[in-house]
């Protein structure tokens, strides 16, 4: 088994070329003529669909998976180059439904790959997006990046000395007129918050955010809804609300709720849980983080008993949610790339199992934001993957033990990319 162990941006590598490069000892030269296909094959492959392939084989051609099964399934094209990743498991690459982008080029793009470092493959800026750049950015593919959406500037009620970026609305006209702004834009989501931040403010009333969802819907625009209160949660359901951006805050919830929500099956949750209050070993993070910053990281972390009861109330709702099949995605909110691996781990805290967890961070949250080309290892998607060094499945916190990333088709430069990040942060 083989292992390996803002200055510049590392240009995207075809597939032979990251193979070369990045695992040499690993691959076999091309016999029988050349070919660009690389056949990656010893590793258990993690589909993200709850499917798993002992000892698959998968093969990889212009950057996509061209054919994936188990061994002996999979016929190799001639001349192409072999990679053997016995020992590794193989997974998806996360599709991170909820986080801010900063609204500058050069910083939105050091984002998007270091989001990428940690194994995502596509992030939604949920909001707070100023000016063009989120809109611009969305049809790029940033070398060493991962792709992104955007909600524009989303809409709440005024929030006077928290932010003046989204649409303040306060009358039907001013809501409706918000959405046809956002319309023209051709924001991916429609965002809006409904939240008094614990009295300071108005919370975006029912009669507004109906205005909201309706004039989305007839703008043909999902809408997803930042809420905090059981209350809430239910008035934005039977609004027509399309999604969560975060789970019942408040208090567990009830089965009103459940049946309300059982009444639309697709409104689909993205629970975005809260720091569990629970001492972690923050060291996994060096590879990317200045070793200052992780030392401070690690003070920081210790046993909190009044988060772990705020984050008991979620967790209980997310297990119970999912338990009644409501579809669940996958975000982390904020802006830390590596957030994603503490989430993935804080779910399965809750009580889904690994696998489940999973699936809501790939497939399932694919699916929610359109993204058909990601979120499984199956023929014909982008070949987004991590190859990881122990199985997920028996600890989620192994997904943290990444050996490569590849993004459509070509391996991340990841040894740069994190020497730059921790250049950039001391």
């Amino acid at each position: 088994m083989c292992t390996r162990d803002k200055l510049s941006r590392a240009p995207i590598l075809s597939a032979v070329a990251a193979v070369g490069l990045f695992l040499p000892a690993c691959a076999d030269a091309p016999e029988g003529g050349s070919s660009d296909a690389v056949v990656f094959e010893g590793a258990r492959v993690i589909v993200g669909d709850g499917g798993v392939i002992e000892d698959g084989v998968f093969v990889v051609e212009d950057g996509r998976f061209a054919a994936v099964g188990a061994a002996g399934e999979v016929e190799a094209p001639a001349g192409a180059t072999h990679m053997d990743l016995a020992g590794k498991t193989v997974m998806p690459a996360i599709v991170n439904a909820h986080i801010h982008l900063a609204s500058d080029r050069e910083t939105r793009t050091d984002q998007l790959q270091h989001y990428a470092y940690y194994g995502q493959s596509m992030v939604v800026s949920l909001g707070l997006d100023e000016g063009d750049v989120g809109f611009q950015m969305r049809g790029e593919m940033v070398p060493d990046g991962a792709r992104s959406q955007s909600a524009g500037r989303g809409i709440t009620s005024p929030e006077p000395g928290r932010s003046e970026v989204p649409h303040w609305v306060t009358t039907d006209e001013e809501a409706r007129a918000a959405v046809r702004g956002l319309a023209a834009d051709q924001v991916d989501f429609v965002k809006i918050w409904v939240d008094d931040r614990s009295g300071q403010y108005e919370r975006l009333s029912a009669e507004l955010y109906g205005a909201v969802i309706d004039e989305a819907h007839a703008n043909g625009l999902r809408v997803t809804a930042h809420v905090f209160t059981l209350e809430d949660a239910k008035g934005l359901l039977r609004a027509g609300v399309d999604a969560f951006a975060h789970g019942i805050r408040d208090m567990d919830v009830d089965d009103e709720l459940i049946a309300l929500w059982q009444e639309r099956p697709n409104v689909v949750l993205v629970p975005n849980l809260p720091a569990p209050g629970v001492a972690e070993d923050m060291g996994w993070l060096a590879g990317s983080v200045p070793a200052s910053r992780v030392e401070l990281m690690q003070t920081n972390s210790f046993d909190r008993p009044e988060l772990q009861e705020f984050f008991g109330i979620q967790a209980r709702n997310l297990n119970r949610l999912s338990q009644e099949g409501i579809t669940i995605s996958f975000g982390t909110d904020g802006s830390s790339p590596w957030a994603a691996h503490q989430e993935l781990a804080d779910m399965v805290r809750t009580g889904m199992s690994p696998a489940d967890v999973i699936v809501a961070a790939t497939s399932a949250s694919a699916e929610f934001v359109g993204a058909d080309d990601l979120g499984t290892v199956a023929a014909g998607r982008s070949a987004d993957f991590i190859v990881l060094d122990a199985n997920p499945l028996d600890d989620i916190t192994n997904t943290r033990m990444i050996d490569a990333v590849y993004l459509r088709g070509a391996a991340m430069d990841r040894d740069g990319l994190g020497a730059r990040f921790r250049g950039a942060g001391q």
